[in-house]
């Protein structure tokens, strides 16, 4: 399932010539799937997104965690690789930030305060409890986990990496955002559980370009395979 040598990655304009080089002279062996793999949605929620597709200058007016048009644009391949896996009988789990309403801090909040955090960002009450709802397009089906998180891994402090040994999964294919913080901070940890980790490049996005590449170049090189959203999709469905 690897990618070839010679094709372009998103990552490239970034690379200097010695980057290159390195890249060049070290070979590396694609992880791949393994016999179970299962589908993990990282931060679906519509304050990620906004109400309507904008650029994200316009779009931060009234959603200031928006990623604006990144997110927009790689819904329909999320929606489309949940499908794939809904119906190959494989587990979807969501995970989101929890409640922080019981007077524990999420790791936002504790880090920079209120006003670095979802709940400092200056939402009306209503559109806060929005903004914390998964997207419709992405909500959880009956039986389908939802993680609730207080740390930007999926791992940390929540009962996944048991759920999944429960469940036999070996493989972990990783959607949705931000590339750079909880999608990475997500895949570090399952490849610390072992875990292979498979991330379709057209389902994962970010706020900012040079992040959402470089963590994809960093993922590919360390943790799992970056891969095109098809060769997941014919994994799925094998022959």
């Amino acid at each position: 399932m690897s990618v070839p040598p010679d094709a372009p990655r998103i990552w490239d304009r970034f690379l200097t010539p010695g980057d290159r080089a390195w890249v060049n002279r070290r070979a590396k062996r694609p992880i791949g799937f393994g016999r179970r793999p299962a589908l993990i949605l990282i931060d679906l929620y519509r304050g990620g997104f906004g109400d309507r597709p904008e650029p994200i200058d316009i779009s931060m007016r009234d959603w200031p965690w928006s990623c604006g048009l990144t997110g927009w644009n790689a819904l329909p391949h999320i929606v489309h690789l949940m499908t794939a896996v809904r119906s190959a009988g494989l587990p979807v789990i969501h995970s989101t930030m929890r409640d922080a309403g019981d007077g524990l801090p999420g790791w936002m909040d504790a880090l920079h305060g209120r006003q670095g955090s979802l709940a400092g960002s200056g939402l009306d009450p209503d559109q806060a409890r929005r903004a914390q709802t998964i997207i419709d397009e992405c909500a959880p089906l009956p039986g389908e986990p939802l993680i609730a998180k207080a740390g930007p891994s999926a791992f940390w402090g929540t009962p996944l990496i048991g759920h999944l040994t429960l469940l036999g999964i070996d493989t972990l294919i990783v959607a949705g955002m931000a590339t750079s913080g909880c999608v990475r901070a997500t895949v570090v940890d399952a490849a610390a559980h072992r875990l292979r980790v498979i991330v379709p490049e057209r389902c994962v996005f970010d706020r900012l370009e040079a992040s959402h590449a470089m963590t994809l170049f960093d993922i590919e090189q360390k943790y799992g395979d970056v891969v095109p959203l098809e060769t997941v999709l014919r994994q799925l469905k094998p022959d």
